[in-house]
């Protein structure tokens, strides 16, 4: 019997609509390092909500990465390949749970609310500390950097098999049809 080649359609739509989402969060986060006053507060109020938005969204996707099985690499790729294939997936998902984490700690030892919208607020998960405040601040911002990089390397890996090696990795998550069956 032959297997599906393509990601599931719930790890297809979640991986669709993360990817704009942390290309938008990333720029939010570098307009807002270079804004200050009312705008500054604006995109503040955008930046709290996306991350845990993220957060949230990262969670079902690991779960349904870890219930349902990815499909196979091409059998013909590099085991370096597979190597950092996987490296940069087990990069992404640290990182997609990991940034909006600190942050939302960092709010917490710098006693700033993460409020979502209007009145709905997230409790602290850190107890007040300037200290630990100035650390996360900085944690937050090399993580932010890792992501970018990590982001880039999906990207043009992404790019070098859909457009140079053709060898069906790209579409396995890119399709929007039907899957298409191996030795078909």
């Amino acid at each position: 019997m032959n297997r599906v080649v393509r990601f599931s359609a719930l790890a297809r739509v979640l991986h669709w609509l993360m990817a704009p989402l942390i290309l938008g969060m990333l720029l939010v986060g570098v307009f807002m390092a270079a804004t200050e006053g009312p705008a500054y507060a604006t995109l503040v109020a955008l930046h709290r909500p996306m991350g845990i938005g993220i957060l949230l969204l990262a969670a079902i996707r690991l779960a349904n990465r870890l219930i349902v099985r990815p499909p196979p690499l091409p059998a013909a790729m590099p085991a370096i390949q597979r190597v950092a294939a996987l490296g940069s997936h087990i990069a992404l998902y640290a990182l997609m749970i990991a940034m909006p984490l600190v942050g939302w700690g960092m709010l917490s030892a710098g006693a700033y609310p993460v409020v979502l919208w209007g009145a709905v607020r997230l409790p602290p998960i850190l107890p007040h500390d300037p200290t630990l405040f100035a650390l996360l601040r900085q944690l937050h911002s090399w993580l932010a950097f890792a992501l970018f990089g990590v982001v880039v390397v999906h990207v043009g890996a992404a790019l070098l098999h859909g457009l140079i090696l053709r060898d069906g990795v790209f579409p396995a998550m890119a399709s929007l049809r039907r899957g298409r069956r191996e030795g078909a």
